[in-house]
């Protein structure tokens, strides 16, 4: 059964733009080799203000570990997280499930 990680980065109030302009020419360049694991990315728009959403979709947990793995290898992302840490509150992930119902991406 497939593995969905739902990772949600709360932003420091102002810093959207910046944060989002980082990923378009750092940390996207670098995720690039890891991107047929991506469901997408997203920006809260209302009620949660402020945050970076992301989906990620794996075939088990080993799959999940080992992708991480590979990105944090990668001095290309480690360089863009050292710049993107201070821009954040916090970082929740989640990994879920689909039900045994329903469309699934």
């Amino acid at each position: 059964m497939d593995l969905y990680e739902l990772r949600t980065y709360k932003i420091v109030v102002g810093k959207l733009q910046e944060v989002l302009k980082l990923y378009e020419t750092e940390g996207w360049p670098a995720l690039d080799p890891h991107k047929d694991k991506l469901v997408g990315y997203f920006v809260g728009d209302v009620g949660g203000m402020n945050e970076l959403i992301h989906v990620w979709k794996y075939t088990d947990d080993a799959d999940r570990r080992a992708h991480w793995a590979s990105v944090y290898a990668n001095e290309k992302f480690m360089a863009f997280a050292a710049k993107l840490r201070p821009n954040l509150i916090s970082q929740e992930n989640k990994l879920m499930t689909g039900a045994p119902w329903g469309p699934r991406p």
